[in-house]
């Protein structure tokens, strides 16, 4: 088994210090839930019947020498196993994936690995297995703290199962996080306050904050579009999200990407490298990747369908069924998509490199003199908050 942190309550374990550089990750996705949420369009599945744990663990294990075969060596930096529930995983299924990864990349003592987890499959023992295995952040899907929209969100558990998962997982890992879901029917901005400082006072260090989203192909979608769902319009959704904004700030934990919110230091690693443009490796179904090989960057998506997938990688070694090969002016447009999102904004020489060409005077003007848009130094470019609330428009407009 692979050397690293033991258990600890301690909030300022020792992990590896953000150095700002984009990173390498490895993302492992298990594609099982023990329910279908209605808003969700995430590649999560239910089965009736218990999953063959061994086998996709060997599947995942061949399809991660496959993307090494294409990464080349690499130091890893950060790994983040989602889903899906991948606390339905056993924590031996954990320990072997990690302790793969390991194998086939460089893999140092402190550096970050997070579990994604429901409150509703969450076991002091098996919370205890995945520690022993090396997860030392636990991402948990709250996504209220009240039963009534638990109940609407199609969540399996309770604010008690939730506050108890809560508790668990500051008691056992280093470093914790929290979902929830805002602008839900009816939500005021007197509830989302109240529920968001109740949120803060139970987080340690993180919390992802969503705005709820009627997604294609959801449930919810069709309720939308019966009638029968109406979530808060424009301008009440950008109410609560400024409240929100305001709320963090003021408690500690400001946002450092649209929806993601930490005390100094606390950020999640794993999706730094992603709104940085770095490199990462998709492991399982429907998980996707970006791998530098010499001035291209490729783009990789594997099979959703979790038995699909399992018969490509026994029969062919992986499951990718798509290899986009990103030029530069593509990753240039990929590289503002993402790092627009983060308060530390997009670093604009290499933005430049890519690209080929400076921005467009009148654009950027226009939207400084608008104040969507700030410089930070002569080095970097950044969404105001206003812009933020027009994020893909600020986007469009400078990706021209």
């Amino acid at each position: 088994m692979v050397n690293f942190d033991t258990p600890s309550s301690s909030r300022d374990a020792a992990l590896l210090p953000d150095t700002g550089e984009p990173g390498f990750g490895v993302y492992v996705h298990w594609p099982f839930c023990a329910a279908k949420c209605p808003y969700c369009d995430f590649n999560s599945h239910v089965r009736h019947q218990p999953v063959d744990q061994e086998r996709f663990t060997a599947a995942f294990l061949k399809e991660m020498a496959a993307v090494r075969a294409i990464s080349g060596p690499k130091t890893v930096t950060s790994i983040f196993l989602g889903g899906g529930t991948p606390s339905l995983m056993k924590p031996e299924t954990v320990s072997a994936i990690l302790d793969g990864i390991a194998r086939h990349w460089h893999v140092p003592d402190g550096i970050e690995i997070t579990m994604e987890a429901n409150p509703s499959s969450v076991e002091a023992e098996r919370f205890r297995g995945y520690r022993a295995a090396g997860v030392n952040r636990v991402s948990l899907g709250v996504q209220a703290l009240n039963d009534r929209d638990l109940k609407f969100l199609g969540r399996l558990h309770d604010v008690a199962d939730a506050l108890k998962a809560i508790r668990l997982a500051r008691d056992i890992f280093p470093r914790m996080s929290f979902d929830l879901i805002y602008a839900r029917p009816d939500q005021t901005i007197g509830e989302w306050e109240k529920e968001l400082k109740e949120a803060i006072s139970y987080a340690v260090d993180h919390l992802s904050l969503y705005q709820l989203t009627i997604e294609e192909g959801t449930p919810f979608y069709g309720l939308h579009k019966a009638g029968k769902l109406i979530v808060p319009d424009g301008e009440q959704s950008a109410l609560l999200y400024e409240a929100t904004q305001e709320i963090t700030a003021r408690e500690g934990m400001p946002a450092y990407e649209v929806s993601n919110h930490a005390r100094p230091g606390a950020e999640s690693r794993h999706n730094l490298t992603y709104w940085r443009y770095g490199d990462y490796a998709g492991i399982g179904p429907g998980a996707h990747g970006r791998l530098t090989r010499g001035p291209e960057k490729l783009a990789t998506a594997t099979e959703r369908k979790p038995e699909t997938w399992l018969d490509m990688v026994e029969r062919d070694g992986h499951g990718i069924l798509d290899e986009e090969r990103l030029g530069f002016e593509e990753q240039s447009d990929e590289l503002l998509l993402m790092g627009l999102r983060l308060r530390e904004g997009v670093d604009l020489a290499r933005w430049q490199q890519l690209s080929g060409r400076d921005l467009d005077p009148k654009r950027e003007e226009f939207l400084l003199e608008h104040k969507f848009i700030e410089r930070i130094g002569n080095s970097r470019l950044r969404c105001t908050p206003s812009g933020m609330l027009i994020l893909d428009s600020v986007v469009a407009d400078l990706a021209c």
